[in-house]
């Protein structure tokens, strides 16, 4: 039995759970409300957590698998291994002041209150920038506590910059990049080996088609060449005969999504006919 913790609410639950979903990891009628659901795959069960409780969880052997931020693994100090980059939940972890705050570095914050709900990370960058502080932790709003005069700064995530722009806040510096990761039990990774690579490669085929889409078209023979040289790919289209006809060839291609609908039009225009675009769901390479 493989045991695979997930985060039970936040900003990448939702996301994760769709993921799981295209990989083939449903779970059964009646799993959403369980503290520890079931799968299709009898081998495999789901356990729903707090994001920040995962990298234990998984480092102490509770689980053998988690999904959870990289800045979660960080914060948590976990012993854990990070073995798959999901690509989703992107975001940075930033050390903030007010607009109007004449402070220009972390250097200039010597003695200042830091608010966070990261008190390790932000321990660290600033130990490494030989800058003592106070940490002032907090759960939640962290951006509202430099005009309330509890802190200096804010150390935060932020995944687009609009709240802290919003919140009348200024950039110093980027602390940590991260995004959402699978990471796995290290024990675990020896002893179900076999297992792990089976819902590493689901769940890596999903990401890998993340944004890709499956050209499908008629081209004759005389206009093949034309067509290739506009046709982007992974590694190549790849062309057949068309049963029906010697002087036609069906050309195949995955491609870029964003590409689409540009590409339509200088496809028909080298020749292209009967263009079919297809969604992927998952792709193995």
């Amino acid at each position: 039995m493989i045991r695979l913790a997930i985060p039970n609410k936040g900003r990448i639950a939702a996301p994760i759970m769709e993921l799981m979903e295209k990989s083939g990891l449903h779970l059964t009628e009646g799993s959403e409300r369980r503290l520890i659901a079931r799968t299709l795959d009898p081998h495999v069960e789901v356990l729903f957590a707090r994001p920040i409780d995962i990298p234990e969880y998984v480092a102490t052997g509770a689980a053998d698998l988690g999904i959870t931020g990289h800045d979660m693994v960080v914060e948590r100090e976990s012993d854990v291994e990070e073995i798959l980059d999901l690509q989703i939940g992107k975001a940075k972890l930033v050390l903030a002041v007010r607009e109007e705050s004449d402070i220009a570095s972390a250097g200039d914050l010597k003695g200042a209150k830091i608010a966070t709900e990261f008190p390790t990370i932000t321990r660290q960058y600033f130990a490494k920038h030989h800058v003592p502080v106070t940490i002032v932790l907090v759960g939640g709003a962290c951006e509202a506590t430099p005009h309330l005069g509890i802190a200096d700064a804010i150390v935060d995530l932020s995944s687009s910059g609009t709240t802290l722009k919003t919140n009348h806040l200024r950039v110093l510096d980027e602390v940590l990049t991260t995004s959402t990761h699978l990471i796995a039990n290290r024990a675990s990774l020896a002893a179900k080996r076999e297992k792990i690579d089976e819902i590493h490669l689901a769940l890596e085929s999903v990401v890998r088609a993340r944004g890709q889409c499956y050209l499908m078209m008629n081209v004759k023979r005389a206009a093949l060449e034309k067509v290739k040289g506009v046709l982007p790919g992974l590694s190549g289209p790849t062309v057949m005969d068309v049963a029906s006809t010697e002087d036609m060839v069906a050309v195949h291609a995955v491609v870029n999504e964003e590409r689409v609908y540009a590409l339509i039009n200088s496809l028909k225009r080298a020749g292209a006919r009967d263009i079919l675009v297809l969604s992927i769901e998952r792709m193995i390479r």
